[in-house]
């Protein structure tokens, strides 16, 4: 079935909000992204061609092959994103945030050169082998505590993929173990340390974020908010929602929904809008990684209209994630009305295409004609 309408698919089931008028406009602080894959190769100009619409600043990820695990390759992975922006972007007006990615033999003045080039805001955290290009990831948090105090005194963030990588757990229960296994000691030893628990998934993880210390904070994405684990099983495997994390129940589901529209400062925008060609998601074992960079924001809003929280959307998109990493929110503005749209079945990708999230049904909102204003 076509969704014309998946803000009332994500209304919670204890409560219904009415929904706003077609024609509706809101206009917010122009949001940033905190959680982009942008890839590498061919691919990388059509998906920046998606996130130049909608967003000023994107933190891009180091899970390239090889892996970004040095200044340099940061810098050249910058210079790479940079020139392939659309050419009739005007000039400033993207700029791409740069990681490092973390290994176990990452070193203290790796991560101050790093930091040094004012272009490397945070480092990521991967378990070895629990996503996308992560076999080169940390297998002992506590082999990289030297470079984690490091970060901590510099002032830049840790993004930490929240899931252990052990095959004898669960994939359900990867979140919430790596929370009680390696989280809950890393924020105890390492005071001071800027966290983004990103991609969060669970219940638990939204009650653990809010009892940790102001510093540990999270990212949410668009389609954790608006879907459970039905979405993938039910009536068929639907490898186009497969994602690490994967969905959850919807009793998960609802508690990001109420995280994300409560307007705490603890919850904030991350898309992990993650692109592959259609044959390697449409195969006998699939890649995890949903593609949302052509409607994140206007999905995001269908979610908090689901909940009767429009009001709440500018924070959590525009100001919280900038707050946390210490950067200028964004001067221009951005304006999104309430008219829907049918999303092609597919959209350029390099030498492919990738099947896009929502992919041949309707998304309620759309980015004014002309996208971002003055």
């Amino acid at each position: 079935t076509t969704m014309t309408s998946a803000a009332a698919a994500a209304a919670s089931p204890r409560c219904s909000y009415t929904p706003v008028p077609e024609g509706t406009r809101i206009t917010l602080t122009l949001p940033d992204d905190f959680h982009h894959h942008f890839r590498d190769g061919l691919g990388t100009a059509n998906v920046l061609e998606h996130a130049t619409r909608q967003f000023g600043r994107a933190i891009a990820m180091p899970n390239l092959k090889p892996p970004v695990t040095t200044t340099e390759l940061a810098l050249k992975y910058r210079e790479h994103l940079l020139s392939n922006l659309p050419k009739n972007l005007p000039h400033g007006s993207f700029e791409p945030l740069m990681t490092l990615y973390l290994t176990d033999n990452t070193t203290p003045d790796e991560i101050r050169k790093a930091h040094a080039t004012g272009h490397i805001k945070a480092c990521k955290y991967y378990p070895a082998g629990a996503t996308t290009n992560s076999d080169a990831g940390v297998t002992d948090a506590k082999k990289t505590y030297p470079a984690l105090r490091t970060i901590a005194e510099l002032g830049m963030l840790l993004l930490i993929h929240s899931e252990v990588s052990d095959s004898h757990v669960d994939i359900f229960d990867r979140e919430r173990t790596f929370i009680d296994e390696i989280i809950k000691p890393l924020v105890r030893d390492v005071p001071e340390l800027k966290i983004v628990l990103e991609h969060i998934s669970t219940k638990e993880a939204v009650e653990y974020v809010l009892s940790a210390p102001d510093r540990v904070k999270a990212s949410i994405t668009c389609h954790h908010l608006l879907y459970n684990r039905n979405a993938l099983l039910a009536g068929g495997i639907k490898p186009h929602f497969y994602c690490l994390p994967i969905l959850k129940r919807e009793s998960h589901r609802e508690a990001l929904l109420g995280a994300a529209t409560s307007g705490s400062d603890k919850f904030f925008l991350g898309t992990d809008s993650a692109p592959h060609p259609v044959e390697a998601k449409e195969s006998a074992c699939g890649c995890a990684g949903a593609y949302t960079a052509h409607a994140a924001l206007e999905l995001y809003a269908e979610a908090f209209e689901s909940r009767g929280a429009l009001d709440k959307l500018e924070g959590f998109c525009s100001h919280h994630g900038a707050n946390h990493y210490g950067l200028p929110r964004n001067e221009r503005k951005i304006t999104l009305e309430k008219k829907a749209w049918v999303v092609p079945m597919s959209y350029t990708f390099g030498s492919s295409v990738v099947r896009p999230l929502r992919a041949g049904e309707e998304v309620a909102w759309s980015i004014v004609s002309g996208g971002v204003e003055s």
